[in-house]
């Protein structure tokens, strides 16, 4: 029989998934309104209900964020994803391309540091290969979590339960790949029904920067450095051909201009590359190591190329250099200020930057320093003057550092050297301290609405504790097995329903003694409900808060948290047949 409290946080629990599903409200405000509810009605404790924001899960989360944002800053996340997962040509092959080595990594070394290493990573090479990001984020969480059933060591859980099983002093432990007869045949059957299922089941999300893309068309410059890794690659090879937003109009080379260029020709030191797209793209052709701007005078700006920024301005009919050629305008004198871009509403702009000739209600993209928006912002000169937002100068003689610092932290949390927090934070400083990216863009690269609707959803677990109602959900089902296998069902339906909404060792922990009671009353064996036991708290798919990885991709991948359901219910039920097929072959009642 629940009590009170325990009908209160069903009913709250309930309507926060209602209104994340039915709605469009923001998952922060809702939790948050939940946890509000729990705490006025006193199911909850001040300290319970602020523990989340304390969690050292949701801590790792935050400070990840800046590690990804320094091997971004580094250029690192640019040279990873397209030397370690090429070039796919479908979601499908890229998924594969992308979850078979993710689920071996995870089966011998902890997942959290696999996928902590990879976001950022997927994330460039989704927008590399034009994927949406939601497409492969959470089949990279889920290639992680599947993979840890594999081995003993692939999770904590596994251990824990495993030492739960020696304390009973039965004779009953398993070796280290022992959970391979069950691991092998449910990461097999997850991974399947991931790469058939999931483009009709997960959103197609572009991200919110290209939502709305920019349909202005500018004309940028570029020039293949003489020492660039791209000297001799083909301009496919060069990653160059299939650019989102972006493509190669033109190489002026030796003088001579080719206009129709093979996705073949090979790239010589000097070639000028001139080509056409939106900003988002030129933000990113800029990314690109071995290429530097056309504008000779991008080099005699003020201030190191780690305070400049990008800056869209739109010429006025005031401005002083009308009807001059870039290349004429003396544009830098003027404004402090080199254009490397422009476009023009309606009007396809063709050859070199340097010859157009500049009009009212042209738009420029300026490289600049970073005091331009503040001097220039009010000029008649300009109709609107606007600073790019995601731009940040890439530095790759840094990219080394970076993915050395990237590979210690993956060694230290990966090895049980340190807690993965600890080797977050250490890389997270290492990152600012070696110049890997400014602290500047470190404090922007917290998700404060994703770490507050994390914290909030690991309020709403303890409330279920606390107030008893897991305890009675598994009693009412508990009570329903007839048989060993119908009470295994129950187990694996129990543990991956708890493991959605508290952490998966405390709902393993919930649930041992149940399991272990039920084979007593049963009169056969512990280990078939012990294994069991291990797989369905790892099926964390349905949640979005139910595993470490899963809060890592929820941001990246744009997902809603009911997103996390549509793919994640019925894998959970997937793998949950096979372990009820795989189980009692394998350790016998």
């Amino acid at each position: 029989m629940m009590n009170l409290d325990a009908w209160l946080t069903l009913a709250t629990v309930l309507g926060c998934f209602g209104a994340l599903m039915l709605t469009r409200a923001p998952a922060d405000a809702v939790l948050l309104a939940g946890v509000a509810l729990l705490l006025l009605g006193d199911v909850i404790t001040v300290d319970q209900a602020l523990a989340g924001f304390a969690n050292e899960g949701v801590a790792t989360v935050g400070i990840l964020g800046v590690v990804a944002h320094g091997l971004s800053s580094a250029g690192a996340v640019e040279w990873l994803s397209s030397g370690l997962l090429g070039r796919p040509r479908s979601i499908v092959v890229a998924q594969a391309r992308l979850m078979v080595p993710v689920a071996l990594f995870s089966s011998v070394l902890n997942n959290t540091p696999v996928v902590a290493m990879l976001v950022p990573v997927v994330t460039d090479w989704s927008r590399r290969l034009n994927i949406p990001a939601s497409q492969l984020m959470m089949p990279l969480s889920f290639a992680a979590i599947i993979g840890g059933v594999c081995t003993l060591i692939g999770t904590s859980t596994n251990l824990v339960i495993n030492g739960m099983l020696a304390a009973l002093d039965l004779d009953v432990q398993l070796a280290l790949f022992d959970l391979a007869w069950v691991g092998v045949p449910a990461a097999v059957a997850a991974l399947a029904f991931i790469l058939l299922f999931s483009q009709r089941l997960l959103p197609s999300k572009i991200g919110a920067a290209r939502r709305f893309e920019d349909t202005r068309q500018y004309i940028v410059e570029m020039i293949v450095q003489g020492s660039s890794p791209l000297v001799g690659k083909s301009i496919e090879g060069a990653g160059l051909r299939h650019l989102p937003g972006l493509y190669l109009a033109e190489i002026v080379r030796a003088g001579e201009v080719k206009t129709r260029v093979s996705p073949k020709v090979l790239l010589r030191a000097e070639d000028r590359l001139v080509f056409v797209g939106n900003v988002d793209a030129v933000v990113e052709l800029k990314k690109i190591a071995g290429l530097v701007s056309a504008e000779d005078q991008v080099f005699k700006l003020d201030g190191g190329a780690s305070q400049r920024s990008l800056v869209e301005v739109v010429i006025g009919p005031e401005f002083p250099l009308l009807w001059q050629a870039v290349r004429e305008s003396e544009f830098r004198k003027y404004y402090g200020a080199v254009i490397i871009a422009v476009a023009r509403a309606g009007v396809q702009l063709k050859g070199r930057i340097g010859d157009v000739v500049l009009r009212p209600g042209d738009t420029l993209l300026l490289e600049t320093n970073s005091a331009f928006v503040q001097k220039q912002k009010f000029s008649r000169d300009f109709l609107l003057v606007s600073p790019v937002a995601e731009f940040h100068p890439v530095r790759h003689r840094k990219r080394w550092v970076a993915i050395a610092i990237l590979l210690g932290m993956v060694l230290l949390a990966g090895t049980g050297t340190l807690s993965m927090f600890k080797a977050a934070m250490i890389a997270a400083l290492a990152m600012v301290a070696t110049g890997c990216c400014t602290l500047g863009g470190a404090r922007r690269a917290f998700s404060w609405q994703l770490l507050v609707a994390i914290a909030a959803s690991l309020a709403l677990g303890a409330a279920m504790e606390q107030s008893g109602l897991a305890q009675a959900i598994a009693a009412a089902l508990v009570s329903t097995a007839a048989t060993p296998l119908a009470m295994l069902a129950v187990l694996f339906l129990l543990t991956a329903l708890f493991s959605a909404f508290i952490t998966n060792v405390a709902a393993s922990v919930l649930m041992f003694p149940i399991a272990l009671a039920a084979s007593q009353d049963f009169g056969v064996s512990v280990v078939p409900f012990a294994v069991t036991l291990m797989v369905a708290a790892s099926a964390s798919f349905a949640t979005p808060i139910g595993y470490q990885t899963n809060m890592m991709v929820w941001g990246p991948g744009e997902y809603r948290f009911v997103d996390f359901m549509k793919l994640g219910l019925p894998l959970t039920a997937v793998v949950g047949l096979v372990t009820l097929a795989v189980v009692p072959q394998v350790w016998p009642f």
